[in-house]
Formats: C-alpha cells, structure tokens, sequence
C-alpha cells in the first residue's frame, strides 16, 4: 500500500507544475494545458483523502468524474474560443488579445 505522502506530493508537484505554467505561458494552447495539470492534481487529492479516509465509499471517485466531466466541458469551450480568435486574429499569443478593450 502506498502511503497518502506520497500521492500528496505527486498532487502538489503537479499543481506547482500548472501553476508555473499557467502564470509563464503566453500561449493560450499551453495555458489550458496548465488547467488541465491543475485539475489532474485536485483529482489526485480527491481520490488519495477517499481512499485514506473511508475506503469503504467511493465519494472521492464521483467527486473525480465530476471534475473529469468539468474539464472536458472546459477544454472543449476553450478550444472553440481559441479557434475563433485566431482565425480573426491569426495568432494565439495572450498579449494580442485586446478584443474586449474599449
């Protein structure tokens, strides 16, 4: 049996990673990316505390495929809304998207 340590730091190890990424990266493709590492590590976190806590239920395993069922729901509307701005922009850098300033 692995310990719960060792799933926490493989949680927070990714999380560190998302977060270095998602603040560094000026690509819209690699921010999403970032989102994705981020939620990978909350559902890390959901399913170890399920297991350490009570293995009897599997609360920490539908909690998961919510959050699994979220971030497909999330890169899919990301996806489309990158598509749409490059194809008027021809780019996918952050910094040239000024579409909502006045």
């Amino acid at each position: 049996m692995i310990p719960l340590e060792f799933y926490l730091l493989l949680a927070a190890a990714l999380f560190c990673i998302g977060i270095y990424g998602l603040v560094t990266s000026r690509n819209v493709i690699r921010v999403l990316m970032s989102i994705e590492l981020l939620l990978n590590a909350v559902n890390i976190n959901l399913m170890a505390f399920s297991n350490y806590l009570d293995p009897a239920t599997a609360t920490g395993q539908v909690f998961t495929v919510f959050v699994i069922s979220i971030a497909a729901a999330e890169a899919a509307v990301g996806l489309a809304i990158v598509l749409a701005i490059y194809r008027n922009r021809d780019t996918v850098d952050m910094e040239a998207f000024n579409l909502l300033k006045w």
